[in-house]
């Protein structure tokens, strides 16, 4: 597992599997990432976490990384997107 990343997958999502979902599967896990900073808990639709995923992809770099890190912390101390 990485500090960023994709949501780490849970066994009963792998199990049912299409074949776009194990692209997301290419980079690490990670404790934050897109799903994380982009309404986590609020977020219900599991291809919703495979496109956050794949676009964290798609946009990787160690900058983005970083921002990803800062609105993290936004995140935690303002409590968004938790119940």
């Amino acid at each position: 597992m990485s500090l960023v990343g994709t949501r780490p997958p849970t066994r009963d999502e792998v199990a049912r599997y299409e074949l776009h979902h194990w692209q997301r599967l290419c980079v690490k896990p990670g404790i934050t990432g897109e799903w994380q900073v982009n309404g986590r808990s609020m977020i219900k639709d599991f291809e919703e976490i495979v496109r956050l995923d794949l676009q964290y992809q798609s946009q990787w770099h160690p900058l983005y990384d970083l921002v990803l890190i800062a609105r993290t912390i936004q995140v935690i101390l303002t409590k968004a997107g938790a119940y």
